[in-house]
């Protein structure tokens, strides 16, 4: 037997046993949940972000949620704001929890007024609290943004980068700042935080989003009243989104080495790997504990070590972003790279969908034979097939439709090299392509 990995995480100077992260978020509202949290496994908590005057009123109801195929809340979405409780009852708990549980992380998220003694204030009182950073909310969609706060910051990179001096000029523990997604480029409100003196960033904070319109009575689904507000959409639809954010910032040139705190849809260890795969050097979970519970952290470690035990990685240093050099701009991509589809016909059930998808939306490869006594097995045509992926994503049966590599005897071409050359072997290219 090898030494066992060690999980052990260190996010922009926050240290935790783990790389697990409760986000800021109804799950770490209270110290209660929190130590029952740490109890269960979590290595660190993002307490739900506070504030101070004015007072937080919180609507009735707040959640909603959308349904694909059968999975639950495959889509969660909110109209809750920060914190109602009491500022100095959170902070009396967060002391109570770093004083039981010192080796964990709680990082407390912030939002006050664009004022420079707003900001003071409250990062003074918070370091009372022995807790491990900041994580500055930038990223809120809904509610504080209109009074001025929230997305509404994150969305100006002049005010990310103002207000991060602001808690930077007092604390004395590392700052993360929380961005959000609905912004035309990420990359602009990451580098405003590390022009500010950002420790890191966390990402992706909500989208928004309206979840529906119930067809019976025509007014909006999960309504308050009749109406509805744009709320923060998370959960599992969201990860590939949070995943290409996250990419961005990694790779970056001006913010290549940004510490990373990722967030996201993460259900899964497989889902927290992505993301440090691609540079985040921990995870924030929500929705997926709002979901299943507390106990989900304990699939998260065995699942994290395990893997890592196979891939024979002894630290997340070893494997953080390993990924992210693979995530380019497409005129890197290589044009002479080929694929075509392979239909396994001992495993096709005949249902047509790939011929129908293939011939109504895509490129007409796909045939039906007729001829082999009576069965309708799909054909693909292969010098016709542009290796779309489309079929073998219709297709109900695992492993039934395969894309497979086909050598073209052609050296690597890039459209950024194709150019500079003056578009060189236009013709050859194109007919490789297109026939």
């Amino acid at each position: 037997m090898g030494k066992k990995p060690n999980l052990a995480a260190n996010c922009a100077g926050i240290k935790s046993p783990n790389p697990f992260w409760l986000a800021s978020a109804p799950p770490a509202n209270s110290g209660e949940q929190v130590m029952r949290a740490f109890e269960y496994g979590w290595g660190g908590a993002v307490w739900k972000t506070l504030g101070q005057d004015p007072p937080v009123i919180n609507q009735t109801s707040r959640y909603g949620a959308i349904d694909i195929g059968g999975q639950k809340i495959a889509g969660f979405n909110n109209i809750e704001l920060i914190t109602d409780r009491p500022l100095e009852d959170n902070l009396r708990e967060i002391t109570e929890v770093k004083k039981r549980f010192p080796k964990h992380a709680v990082v407390i998220s912030l939002m006050v007024p664009c004022e420079r003694k707003s900001w003071h204030d409250i990062v003074k009182r918070c370091l009372d609290t022995g807790a491990d950073g900041f994580e500055l909310n930038f990223g809120c969609p809904h509610g504080m943004s209109e009074r001025g706060m929230g997305a509404a910051v994150g969305q100006v990179p002049e005010y990310i980068k103002m207000v991060t001096e602001f808690v930077k000029e007092k604390s004395t523990i590392p700052v993360l700042v929380k961005l959000t997604p609905n912004i035309t480029d990420v990359r602009y409100a990451a580098r405003a935080a590390k022009a500010g003196g950002a420790d890191g960033v966390a990402l992706i904070n909500t989208i928004n989003s309206i979840m529906g319109v119930d067809l019976d009575t025509m007014k909006p689904k999960f309504a308050v009243g009749g109406k509805i507000s744009h709320g923060g959409y998370c959960g599992p639809a969201v990860k590939p989104i949070a995943l290409n954010m996250v990419s961005q910032i990694s790779t970056d040139p001006e913010t290549k080495g940004l510490p990373i705190s990722g967030i996201g849809g993460i259900s899964t260890w497989a889902d927290a790997v992505e993301f440090m795969l691609l540079g985040s050097s921990s995870v924030q979970l929500c929705t997926a504990v709002m979901h299943y519970g507390f106990r989900i952290v304990e699939e998260l470690n065995a699942g994290l070590e395990d893997w890592m035990e196979k891939q024979g990685f002894e630290t997340l240093d070893d494997f953080i972003g390993k990924t992210a050099p693979d995530i380019v701009d497409w005129k890197k991509l290589n044009l002479h790279h080929k694929t075509v589809a392979k239909i396994d016909h001992d495993k096709c059930i005949g249902c047509d969908l790939c011929f129908v998808a293939c011939n109504d939306t895509a490129h007409q490869c796909i045939t039906i034979d007729r001829k082999k006594n009576g069965n309708r097995k799909p054909v693909v045509i292969e010098e016709d097939c542009v290796g779309c992926n489309l079929c073998s994503l219709v297709c109900p049966v695992d492993g039934c439709i395969t894309m497979t590599e086909v050598k073209t005897g052609h050296k690597p071409l890039t459209w950024e090299e194709y150019t500079k050359n003056g578009f060189s072997g236009y013709k050859e290219v194109y007919k490789r392509m297109h026939g």
